[in-house]
């Protein structure tokens, strides 16, 4: 069994929190073409705050990769502010957040933190936060029992089956004996202060009252499970998390929790559905990059997008191949140690989609590996 060629592992960071937050938005080969409008030339500095609507400031926290940071947005509510989203849970982080409220913020208090999903990016340092201002955290049900189960650290108690997804996809034993020993096994959790014990639901269609004004829960699926944005029309913002983004296409992945699962459809119906609800004309806030006017044009272009992924990825299927063969059909550079892991999942996301509905086939082989072919015409 080969196993797919890498640039220079040495060469790589091996942290595993750089290798989620690159992979979370490795592009699918070839740019996304689109028509967007961008209000902001610059995004504010770290410490810094913009207002981008009233009662609404951008605030930025740092991450340790090509990304460079995380947006997340301030609402006034009452004496204090509303927190969306939160950065990871480090030092430099929280000695950002101490500056930004202190400074940017005007030493006003958090009242309640709103966290759109369960990556360590975007909820690391709520747990922080609502200690350290004695408030509520608020979350889809679904995103805080994973992130509850998934960031506390993984082991081999229940067995190896959760390696069987890699095997499968054709990682050889090294690479899998590096994975399993080193500590991208449990790195997520280093990134992440302790969650709160309890949490405040939101769910599709809810209605939240912040600052007098309502904000709006639009649920979205596909790159986590049940994904919270958040749109205020009165202030003709939408917070889009890390569901909808300029530039950059976030990660729709497979994981070992539910080898079969078909997230890609997930992702593709949200984006069609959101796009149904959300008017054309909201500022969209992104948890990266700058925020944007013209989210139907971004939505079509991303469905648009992965469509022509699947059509290069069914005429790669022409001969029998594995998920970590299937790269190139998708991604727009060289796979490395650090994207590696996402890279696999995101390809297996394209596979089972085409499974699905019928387009390849996949069979197992005496050695655990699935091969993947078009389906029979």
């Amino acid at each position: 069994m080969t196993d797919t060629p890498l640039e220079d592992p040495a060469a790589e960071a091996s942290d595993p929190v750089l290798a989620m937050d690159e992979a979370l938005v490795t592009p699918l080969r070839a740019p996304v073409a689109d028509d967007l409008a961008y209000p902001f030339a610059a995004p504010p500095a770290f410490g810094t705050s913009r207002e981008v609507a009233p009662g609404v400031r951008w605030v930025r926290m740092p991450l340790a990769s090509s990304l460079a940071a995380v947006n997340a947005w301030a609402i006034e509510d009452g004496d204090g502010w509303a927190i969306v989203d939160t950065g990871m849970g480090t030092p430099e982080t929280i000695e950002t957040w101490r500056r930004s409220l202190a400074e940017a913020l005007d030493g006003r208090p958090v009242t309640r933190v709103l966290v759109t999903h369960m990556h360590p990016d975007h909820v690391g340092a709520a747990g922080w936060l609502t200690r350290e201002f004695g408030c509520e955290l608020w979350m889809s049900r679904l995103e805080f029992l994973m992130c509850r189960s998934m960031f506390s650290g993984w082991t081999d108690e229940g067995g190896d089956d959760r390696w069987s997804l890699y095997r499968g996809a054709g990682w050889t034993d090294q690479r899998l004996a590096r994975f399993r020993g080193g500590a991208r096994t449990s790195g997520f959790g280093r990134a992440m202060q302790p969650l709160p014990n309890s949490f405040r639901r939101m769910s599709d269609g809810q209605t939240i009252r912040i600052g007098g004004r309502d904000w709006k829960v639009v649920v979205g699926a596909g790159h986590s499970p049940e994904h919270a944005c958040l749109m205020c029309e009165e202030l003709g913002v939408f917070i889009s998390g890390d569901q909808v983004l300029p530039e950059i296409t976030s990660n729709v992945s497979v994981s070992p929790l539910e080898p079969l699962a078909d997230p890609l459809e997930d992702w593709l119906s949200s984006l069609a559905r959101i796009r149904g609800i959300v008017p054309d004309n909201l500022l969209v806030l992104p948890a990266h990059k700058l925020p944007f006017y013209r989210l139907h044009n971004r939505i079509d272009a991303l469905i648009g997008h992965h469509d022509a992924a699947l059509g290069r990825l069914k005429e790669e299927l022409r001969r029998p191949r594995r998920a970590i063969d299937v790269f190139e059909a998708l991604f727009n550079r060289r796979i490395t140690e650090v994207t590696m892991m996402m890279a696999t999942g995101e390809s297996l996301a394209h596979l089972n989609y085409l499974v699905a509905r019928g387009e390849a086939q996949a069979s197992r082989d005496a050695d655990g590996v699935i091969w993947y072919s078009a389906a029979a015409s």
